[in-house]
């Protein structure tokens, strides 16, 4: 099997996704700097489901860390990069905006650098759908144009796409991008809606409805999430010899982009409306208009990533948040 760097294991999506590749027998060397941008306990508790199971092994540094990150792939020999680690948060970017440039930026320099120093086979990396923008195509497809960011983070990522083709362009790393549509499940982000909500509604806190509730997202439950990343991750890209004349997306280089999400917009008040139902408990709604950096509406088109490596999302968002609630209430002990 393979040897794999996962990078953000101790954040939501790469927990998981590390999880999974141990289930199949790869060898996992987690990386994360283990910042305060929410609370470090959830972390380390994430990180210790992970520790002592074999294959894998935890370095603690930051993305920005030029001579760590340089040593560590010369120490390891590792066969693809798992690259989710970055600064999340939309909201977060119009207050701490240095954070970005240092792990979402100087960072992904140094993740692309080492891959092209160290042979990597595949770079498969985390991208946003936060870079469509204000975009009013429905549902968001990959060959849409995303000049126009409205928050840090989303030109953040935008730039790593563009990043990435270079290096895939002039050094022949296959790379690939996965725009992420609202992952939930267990073990979640906190500063995300289905956390917040759920801990408010039990504390019987008012909860705050942007867009005065008009608001859909394609949730995505984190298994499929997963199994997209992991099978994307096996799908090393190829050069493209004749890219379609009538497309300016596609390139000659070793380079995708993907959207990831489960093509089926959910509507804000009927999610809210499916955890009060799995709660047992209404929820008193503070009704607010839309906040700067945020959007409407995410629809992902999955149709590439259906056909090129099998991507079907299963879960529902009854069935997932049902998941989630079991998870926080174990996890709280409530």
């Amino acid at each position: 099997m393979s040897k794999i760097l996962v990078t953000g294991t101790a954040g939501f999506i790469g927990m998981h996704t590390a999880a999974k590749l141990l289930d199949r027998g790869d060898t996992v060397v987690g990386l994360d700097n283990v910042n305060d941008y929410y609370q470090t306990q959830l972390k380390r508790d994430r990180l210790a489901t992970l520790a002592g199971r074999d294959g894998f092994s935890f370095v603690e540094m930051g993305l920005e860390d030029r001579d760590g990150m340089t040593q560590l792939f010369r120490d390891q020999s590792f066969d693809t990069v798992i690259h989710l680690a970055a600064q999340a948060g939309v909201r977060y970017s119009l207050e701490n905006p240095q954070a970005y440039v240092d792990a979402n930026l100087v960072g992904f320099v140094n993740i692309l650098e080492s891959c092209r120093h160290h042979n990597i086979a595949h770079l498969t990396y985390a991208s946003s759908s936060s870079v469509y923008g204000s975009n009013r195509n429905k549902p968001f497809r990959v060959t849409d144009r995303v000049d126009h960011p409205i928050s840090l983070y989303a030109a953040s990522k935008k730039a790593n796409e563009l990043m990435a083709h270079t290096y895939s362009h002039l050094f022949n790393l296959p790379t690939t991008g996965l725009r992420f549509f609202t992952v939930y499940g267990p073990w979640g982000r906190p500063d995300m809606a289905m956390w917040l909500f759920t801990e408010a509604i039990l504390n019987g806190q008012p909860i705050n409805v942007f867009n005065h509730g008009k608001m859909r997202r394609d949730f995505t439950y984190v298994d499929d999430i997963v199994e997209g990343v992991i099978r994307v991750n096996d799908n090393i890209p190829t050069a493209n010899s004749q890219p379609d004349a009538t497309d300016d997306f596609t390139t000659k280089a070793p380079y995708r982009i993907y959207n990831i999400g489960n093509n089926q917009p959910v509507e804000l008040m009927h999610m809210i409306e499916t955890l009060e139902k799995c709660l047992g408990v209404t929820a008193v709604k503070n009704m607010q208009p839309m906040q700067p950096g945020d959007v409407p509406e995410t629809f992902a088109d999955i149709e590439a990533l259906q056909r090129d490596v099998g991507f079907r999302p299963e879960t529902s968002i009854e069935s997932g948040i049902e998941r989630f609630v079991e998870w926080y209430k174990s996890y709280h002990q409530l």
